[in-house]
């Protein structure tokens, strides 16, 4: 998202969400609680550090001052890793943010049992009811929930139609072995066929973790998780198909350098059709078009998806996905508004004006009307009708087999690691 596109205080969004924020905020009480610093003030950390969410996050929170006399927002947007280390050192030192970005599972259940976030169960019980199913799982942990969702969704192939009309690709490879065939007849059209931020290492684990789902299947990989032992050969051979990609050096020029959303990253490469593929969750419509600048009318008239392929004698289900969304936790001390806010963006018109950005897939029941764009709607259907569902391995295991996990897998995109090295990794880091 080099190229924001910008919005002002009273965009069309903050239009839009205007009635919601009357409805949803009235009654809220403005005398505050023990929050960090003033308990007016609300310290909010979140990951949209570009256009289009990073303004419409703005607007949300515009909308709540104003609802709310003397409360007042001080925003800090950071990109993934940035926030991730940014808010491990603040939760150790005890002062994490009143309102903070999570993905749930692991990490989120140990900043719960740091005594670090709200126990949310009973204020979200107000408005569970207006959620998708699931929308809560990946935050609830022993049966509290600890965050509300914002977005959920699946990671999949975005593609370039274009680019595949020129290696003459015609249908979509359902299998390993067709996507390493496509691969390869992109090569052969002199197109990059895929980008990836080889410097932020999340977006490569999604390779391994879904090459491990494909042929170990979903359950063993929970049960591996659960027994804290990855030494089997499934999770070798997962590693295996993985190194096959990387031999075919599909991967755009200083791909190990790549952010996702810095002016040559990821996004950007994308957006601006310099590659034909990359493997991203919901949110990557919003965040590649808003990096493609010029480019942008030929990348949403461009853009398709697919899921991710079958590997051939592979255990478990072939249409699991692994996918989940964007939440957010308050702080323990954070004031009461913290909580009213949270209300107040899975609002039904709030919800409907966050899918018309692009950026994701709404959690509340029907704001998947607001999705304009046909891939999005597809990738919702997608997310309903999967055999099982799988959240990000690095938020799964928690942070220390999540790094651990990632370091050995992008050694192997770099060709310096082993499949057996990411199962070592794994071994080491949940050794009991």
């Amino acid at each position: 998202m080099t190229d924001p596109i910008r919005f002002s205080r009273r965009s069309v969004f903050g239009l839009a969400a205007a009635a919601a924020a009357g409805a949803a905020l009235a009654g809220c009480s403005d005398d505050g609680g023990g929050g960090s610093g003033s308990a007016k003030k609300i310290r909010w950390w979140h990951i949209a550090n570009t256009d289009p969410m990073m303004s419409k996050w703005a607007d949300m929170a515009h909308q709540f001052e104003a609802a709310h006399p003397g409360v007042k927002f001080e925003i800090t947007p950071l990109e993934n890793e940035a926030f991730k280390t940014k808010l491990t050192t603040v939760i150790q030192a005890g002062d994490p943010p009143d309102i903070f970005h999570t993905w749930g599972g692991g990490v989120l259940a140990q900043q719960a049992d740091a005594g670090m976030v709200k126990d949310l169960t009973a204020e979200v019980g107000g408005w569970r009811d207006t959620l998708i199913p699931a929308a809560l799982d990946a935050y609830t942990i022993d049966g509290k929930t600890y965050a509300s969702a914002v977005d959920t969704g699946m990671v999949g192939f975005w593609y370039n139609k274009e680019l595949f009309d020129k290696a003459k690709i015609t249908t979509m490879p359902t299998t390993w072995a067709e996507f390493l065939d496509a691969v390869s007849k992109l090569k052969a059209a002199k197109v990059v066929p895929i980008a990836l931020a080889g410097k932020e290492k999340w977006p490569g684990h999604y390779y391994w973790a879904y090459l491990a789902m494909r042929v170990a299947g979903l359950d063993a990989l929970r049960q591996a998780a659960a027994d804290k032992n990855f030494e089997t050969p499934d999770f070798v051979a997962a590693g295996a198909r993985l190194a096959e990609l990387v031999a075919l050096q599909p991967f755009q020029t200083g791909y190990l350098a790549a952010g996702y959303s810095t002016a040559d990253g990821q996004a950007a490469t994308m957006g601006n059709g310099k590659a034909a593929m990359e493997l991203m969750g919901q949110w990557a419509f919003g965040a590649n078009s808003g990096s493609a600048g010029d480019n942008k009318d030929n990348y949403v008239a461009n853009v398709g998806w697919f899921p991710f392929p079958k590997v051939s004698g592979g255990g478990g289900s072939q249409d699991t996905m692994m996918g989940g969304g964007d939440g957010f936790s308050c702080s323990k001390k954070a004031p009461k508004e913290c909580v009213e806010f949270l209300k107040y963006i899975v609002s039904p018109d709030v919800q409907k004006a966050f899918a018309g950005t692009g950026s994701g897939i709404p959690t509340v029941k029907g704001a998947e009307a607001g999705l304009a764009d046909p891939v999005l709607q597809t990738i919702a259907k997608a997310t309903q009708s999967a055999g099982g569902t799988q959240l990000w391995l690095d938020t799964t295991f928690g942070a220390k087999a999540g790094t651990a996990m990632n370091d050995a897998i992008v050694a192997i995109f770099a060709g310096q690691g082993t499949p057996q090295g990411v199962v070592d990794a794994l071994q080491k880091a949940t050794a009991r």
